[in-house]
């Protein structure tokens, strides 16, 4: 069963990046920097492709046509990617899917133009802003291309408008939360507001992708459509599950798998639900050795996992990948509205696998 869905997902994945490596939009990148940065993330280290693919196959599970919604899927690829550009930055990570991340593979490149140290860091940083914000506007450009396979133009620009208005919102409220929170008192938080950060974060855009296929597949703007309601649901559900379940590898995770170093939400003292629950839970000699390491961007591989070690101690891994599990329990019952047929399937099939990967 997982090596087909795993198939299926791979086919999906093929499908969204031939369209988004198409000459036509490659030839039209051009100028210092513009096309390498902005494709590569999208080039030779392509994601796991699970948004584009739960569009599709949300399409598919509405009666539409994967075909026609094909613009919509590589728009959502598109949009997300230029995300995880801002957010590298913002986070300052090194590292993103096996290899460098755009601003530290163009600060490398400035240092062999020959330019200084700092002006190097600032060239890098200001190359990956630039390609998150080209990718945002291509991500519009793309979504528009639906209107050209059928779909009534008032769906497309109704799919655009909560794209670029309410997604967009939402996952920079998101972040904004993270920044906050990553820098609060972690006894201030509470489960429920780490939560509600993690939708924000995740959930709402695998939600808006559950939605954009479900109106692709009727081709209707109607928010109110069972059929729509039920699968947006399910997918939004699932995104706070992908995290936490995300959350979990950051911990536990094969760093080689991963792509990028084990240990980071903890140096950078992320309130992620583990390290809250593991908080409120320690004791005071706990809670001291947390404060310690928890945000500690110079703490060594044995201090991270001495603070895994505590987490584990207290029961914040399990609880955590149950809630997790409770997230995708939860969205199966969305679908229990929606027609059975292969699409059906395949959308139990990536809720499983949002929670059972391992990278």
């Amino acid at each position: 069963m997982k090596e087909f869905f795993e198939s299926e997902l791979a086919k999906r994945g093929s499908l969204v990046y031939n369209y988004i490596r198409a000459d036509r939009f490659q030839n039209r990148f051009t100028g210092e920097g513009i096309h390498d940065s902005v494709y590569l993330y999208l080039s030779g280290r392509q994601g796991k492709s699970l948004r584009p693919a739960v569009l599709l196959f949300s399409c598919g599970a509405a009666c539409g046509n994967e075909n026609i919604a094909l613009p919509a899927a590589a728009a959502i690829e598109v949009f997300h990617t230029w995300t995880l550009v801002h957010d590298d930055v913002i986070d300052r990570d090194l590292r993103r899917r096996g290899g460098y991340t755009v601003h530290e593979e163009f600060r490398r490149r400035a240092l062999d133009l020959g330019y200084s140290g700092d002006d190097a860091a600032r060239y890098g940083t200001s190359i990956a802003i630039l390609a998150g914000d080209v990718q945002q506007g291509w991500s519009v450009s793309i979504l528009s291309e639906l209107e050209a396979r059928g779909v009534d133009s008032d769906v497309v620009l109704y799919l655009i408008r909560m794209m670029e208005t309410d997604v967009v919102l939402t996952l920079l409220s998101g972040q904004t939360n993270d920044l906050v929170y990553s820098k609060s008192k972690i006894e201030t938080l509470d489960e429920e507001m780490i939560l509600r950060m993690l939708w924000k974060k995740t959930g709402a855009l695998y939600e808006f992708a559950g939605k954009a296929g479900a109106m692709i597949g009727l081709n209707t703007k109607d928010e109110t459509n069972e059929l729509v309601h039920s699968i947006s649901q399910f997918t939004g559900r699932c995104g706070t599950a992908f995290q936490l379940q995300d959350d979990l590898l950051g911990v536990t995770g094969d760093a080689k798998k991963l792509g990028k170093g084990v240990g980071s939400d903890i140096r950078e003292g992320k309130r992620t639900l583990i390290a809250y629950h593991a908080f409120v839970n320690a004791d005071d000699a706990q809670k001291r050795r947390l404060s310690t390491i928890l945000g500690n961007e110079s703490a060594s591989d044995e201090e991270i996992r001495e603070a895994v070690d505590i987490f584990r101690e207290l029961g914040s891994i399990e609880h955590t990948r149950a809630l997790a599990e409770s997230y995708i329990a939860e969205a199966k019952d969305f679908l229990k509205t929606v027609p059975e047929s292969e699409y059906r399937d395949l959308l139990l099939m990536w809720a499983e696998y949002m929670v059972n990967r391992e990278f």
